[in-house]
């Protein structure tokens, strides 16, 4: 049975930055592209570190504010309270809603907007017409979302959208405990095919992330001071978004912790597969998660993982001691114990690099896209 073509707009904060959201919505938007259906991708800002995820999109991109207007939707009612610089932001921001209602007034009936962060749906809430269905998500886990200070704006704005997803069922189930009645779940897709696998014989340890407190950096430098060997190195690839602070406090941290000589700082990359397969470990220490595009990444090309346990997302990717090791959030002493196990043990790390290849098929990208087209199919009924 041929599949109906649907005007999908993808909304996020912004898609021009180095991040989960946005490797997520791009590979959605071309997946979603490919399945025939119109795809238009909008961010509310451009962001102050720009990353490249390509040129010559298959699929429309508009920015809906080419300078970013700070500061939050103030409540309805308190204009006569509001200062002329806040005044003045607000206008700019009505000018967005203007432009982004301009855009979904052009979808088709029965067309979805796919709003990716919180902060994006004060747009669409304001620029949504009457004919378009909404589906709200969160990337990160219930207990994430709770201590970012973002669950009571979840729970606002995305209440009386047609559908709000999670991305695992244990996370679904929490919001639903909570009354969010239109609770769901889908899993990210798994949005890399190797060209090659990662051999697992290098001495190396390899991380990729953001040099924030959030993905636990400094997490990963006590563990590894505990299980460092001679013969091998960590790798960490991250990017700095607070203008080279981070970075400068991590290699310090690095000094007082003697790790110099075993620690390798580089500068974020593009070539997952360079990157990954020049490591036979990959290790996550990150305070929070949702459901790690990093994770789906490493078992790709086969690198096995050892990951606290920070997220219902974790667990769902990673099988504990069959593809990889969970360790209890926040113990470096155990994270460095399980990072010592596969650094001494090939036979291991070959086992679970090989099952790790095989169980992230579960993802299979056209697994994931075809549980979206169930949901546009129900929101049409």
């Amino acid at each position: 049975m041929a599949r109906e073509s649907k005007d999908l707009f993808l909304v996020c904060n912004t898609y021009e930055t180095l991040g989960g959201v946005q490797t997520w919505v791009h590979y959605m938007a071309r997946l979603f592209t490919q399945r025939g259906h119109r795809v238009h991708l909008i961010g509310v800002r451009h962001p102050k570190l720009m990353h490249d995820h390509g040129d010559a999109f298959p699929y429309e991109t508009t920015v809906l504010h080419q300078r970013y207007p700070a500061g939050q939707w103030e409540p309805d009612g308190v204009l006569e309270r509001l200062s002329r610089r806040e005044r003045r932001l607000r206008e700019e921001r009505w000018k967005g809603v203007e432009r982004l209602a301009a855009i979904l007034e052009q979808g088709r009936p029965g067309g979805v907007v796919i709003v990716a962060e919180v902060w994006a749906m004060e747009w669409v809430r304001r620029a949504l017409p009457a004919h378009l269905k909404v589906i709200g998500m969160v990337h990160e886990s219930y207990d994430a979302c709770r201590l970012a200070g973002r669950y009571e704006r979840v729970m606002h704005h995305f209440a009386d959208a047609h559908r709000f997803l999670a991305l695992t069922r244990e996370d679904a189930d929490a919001f639903a405990r909570d009354g969010m009645g239109n609770a769901d779940f889908v899993p990210n897709p798994l949005h890399v095919v190797p060209n090659r696998y990662a051999e697992l014989d290098e001495p190396v340890v390899v991380r990729l992330g953001r040099l924030d407190y959030d993905k636990g950096q400094d997490l990963l430098l006590d563990a590894w001071s505990k299980t460092r060997r001679g013969d091998w190195s960590l790798r960490v690839y991250g990017a700095d978004k607070s203008g080279g602070r981070e970075a400068r406090w991590l290699r310090k941290l690095t000094a007082e912790l003697g790790l110099t000589d075993s620690v390798d700082w580089r500068d974020p990359t593009s070539d997952l597969e360079s990157a990954l397969c020049g490591g036979s470990i990959f290790a996550l220490t990150s305070r929070e998660e949702g459901f790690p595009m990093v994770i789906l990444e490493a078992m790709a090309y086969g690198v096995p993982c050892v990951a606290f346990d920070v997220a219902p997302g974790i667990r769902e990717l990673i099988t504990h001691d069959v593809d990889g090791l969970i360790v209890p959030h926040g113990d470096t002493v155990a994270f460095a114990e399980a990072l010592g196990r596969l650094m001494g043990d090939a036979e291991l790390r070959h086992k679970m690099g090989a099952a790790a290849r095989e169980s992230v098929q579960r993802f299979a990208p056209d697994l994931v896209a075809d549980r979206w087209e169930e949901l546009f199919t129900l929101l049409d009924r």
